[in-house]
């Protein structure tokens, strides 16, 4: 049966809400905006998430697999990070610098250093700082070597963490993103990865918004260009190799609002800063997040057969909070879709329904709703009246047509 209501949700202005029948829970859908399809950048790769509403702002090739050069030691850093809130690693450890590492990552390897003298000892802070805000080769060898006795054995370890994380479009071959044909991730990847760092340990997260670090009498900035540009920007991590081109993974801070990006591809560290900025700006400009629903709020009522009661709260269970269109709010529609009648007996939390979004210049956005209450099944008798009851009145509309046409035949002529 399809009802049909008005509904105006948490200050929103009107708009319409149907409830009908036809489909079943349908999962949350990342949105994807036609605002989006219009916009256009340089980069080869590119990706914009909204992390609080976990919202596909912009896709370009983000699953497509790349070279995502020294994005990748962000993998590296999280190896350490975890170590250090598992606690088998302090910031005060010392490691040692081998002759390997000094080799192939040092000043004389012609690649980002962290300036490392091989056999000296460093501490696990500074090596961090090495590998986040210098982009230290040497500094990630030395971590790699001392966790895991070679760098071979560390990019396993980084391979097994990275698929319990769900980089299942990610492959380590060395803790310091130097090119090797087996040696990718993908912008969807580096999101998630960016995520992480970001949610499980906000205590070294602070290491990506420092925008320079001295060493061994060298001073060094990050190259990170969002962090000069004011606009909220506290991390992450630059990119570049002659096969790759210029890349960056970075997230902005506005209000409440957070914003990954991943951009990978571009020409010139005059291109990379343009577009990040550019990028930055338009996903803050044209989305914004909007308070739709608080947990347990119902939102509408399904009818329920054979219950003790006909109908049922439908209630989202959790907050909803929403990145829209900023151009697409105030002509969009709200519609609550259930399978219905909704047979009982029916438990709080069962999922029910599902909450669609439409709108100009977007997709649709579905959301899961739940019964926000219990619902007993009638007594053996209660469902047999119910069963009478059901027949009587079916078999009442059924002769309904028929019958109003006889009475209308019958009817005398109007006087003239």
């Amino acid at each position: 049966m399809t009802a049909l209501r008005s509904f105006a949700p948490c200050g929103w202005g009107a708009t319409g809400l149907a409830l009908g029948a036809g489909l079943g829970l349908v999962v949350a859908l990342p949105l994807m905006t036609d605002v989006a399809k219009a916009f256009e950048t340089k980069a080869d790769h590119a990706l914009l998430i909204n992390l609080g509403t976990n919202t596909v702002l912009f896709d370009k090739a983000a699953d497509v697999s790349m070279t995502p050069s020294s994005m990748s030691k962000l993998m590296t850093a999280y190896m350490v990070f975890d170590r250090l809130k598992q606690g088998s690693l302090s910031l005060d450890d010392t490691f040692t610098v081998s002759e390997n590492a000094w080799r192939k990552g040092g000043a004389a390897s012609g690649g980002s250093t962290m300036f490392l003298e091989p056999g000296s000892t460093v501490r696990v802070e500074d090596l961090l700082r090495g590998i986040i805000i210098q982009s230290g080769n040497d500094a990630c060898i030395v971590v790699a070597e001392n966790l895991a006795g070679d760098e071979a054995s560390f990019a396993d370890a980084m391979n097994r963490r990275a698929q319990e994380l769900g980089l299942t479009g990610s492959h380590f071959m060395n803790a310091t993103g130097l090119p090797d044909p087996q040696h990718y991730m993908t912008a969807h990847d580096l999101a998630i990865l960016a995520e992480h760092i970001i949610r499980d340990f906000p205590e070294y997260y602070r290491f990506y918004g420092e925008t320079e670090f001295t060493y061994n009498g060298i001073t060094q900035h990050n190259r990170n260009p969002l962090l000069y540009k004011n606009m909220g920007a506290d991390g992450l991590k630059t990119g570049h190799t002659s096969v790759a081109g210029y890349g960056l993974t970075a997230s902005a801070k506005e209000g409440d609002r957070r914003v990954v990006m991943v951009i990978n591809g571009l020409k010139s560290t005059k291109e990379r800063s343009e577009e990040a900025e550019r990028l930055m700006a338009w996903a803050f400009r044209n989305f914004e997040d909007v308070n739709l629903l608080k947990a347990g709020e119902p939102i509408s009522n399904a009818e329920v057969w054979l219950g003790e009661d006909d109908t049922v709260p439908l209630v989202s269970a959790k907050d909803l909070v929403v990145s829209l269109p900023r151009a697409a709010r105030r002509d969009m529609v709200v519609r609550v879709v259930y399978d219905g009648p909704l047979a009982a007996p029916i438990n709080a939390g069962d999922p029910l329904a599902t909450l669609v979004i439409e709108g100009p210049d977007m997709q649709r956005l579905e959301y899961p709703l739940v019964a926000g209450k219990k619902v007993e099944e009638l007594s053996l008798l209660g469902r047999v009246m119910a069963s009478i009851k059901n027949a009587i009145f079916g078999m009442a509309q059924e002769a309904l047509p028929e019958d109003l046409n006889k009475a209308s035949q019958a009817a005398p002529e109007p006087s003239k």
